[in-house]
């Protein structure tokens, strides 16, 4: 069975906030890809954000996601913060055109097929230097992560809207046999 389980959802849903909390009880786990390729691109320069260049910026999430899948792995449990799925949401959602290379890569990089998502959570989305979208914007993309996900075959488990350390044993309570 593979060991690469997944969180996603719309931003702002603590995905980050509870895979730190995690990686502090010794799971490791992979970063985000959208928001590394924010800020990559802020420090050099480029083009490649949400809000300049759209189907750059999908296409550098391609890119690292790719690398995410080949990078951080571990016999045990490895978490990912989103995973290539991720990016086909991101271009339904922004209309932007589904490559082959795109699709082939949806269907070559596997994960575990229980993938943990995170719903809306209003009263905790926050924006900051990397997120710019609005609650409604992220209510948009949770959704499209879940016909994103349901598409390629992955089984969704809703993370309650609970606290941290509830959200963890949640989690950890139903990880897959691996």
């Amino acid at each position: 069975m593979n060991n690469r389980i997944v969180f996603t959802g719309g931003p702002g849903a603590g995905k980050t906030s509870l895979l730190e909390y995690l990686s502090d009880m010794g799971y490791p786990s992979a970063p985000e890809s959208g928001r590394k390729v924010i800020q990559d691109q802020i420090r050099t320069g480029g083009s490649g954000l949400p809000w300049a260049n759209k189907t750059a910026f999908r296409d550098l999430m391609i890119i690292q996601e790719v690398r995410n899948h080949k990078m951080y792995t571990d016999p045990n449990v490895m978490f990912y913060d989103r995973s290539i799925i991720d990016c086909y949401g991101y271009s339904q959602l922004e209309q932007i055109f589904l490559s082959t290379e795109l699709i082939n890569r949806c269907n070559e990089l596997m994960y575990n097929s229980k993938v943990f998502i995170f719903p809306p959570w209003e009263e905790i989305y926050k924006n900051d230097e990397e997120r710019k979208q609005d609650f409604g914007q992220a209510v948009a993309t949770y959704q499209q992560m879940v016909n994103a996900y349901e598409r390629f075959g992955y089984q969704l488990v809703e993370v309650p809207k609970t606290s941290t350390t509830e959200r963890a044993n949640f989690v950890i309570n139903n990880l897959p046999s691996i």
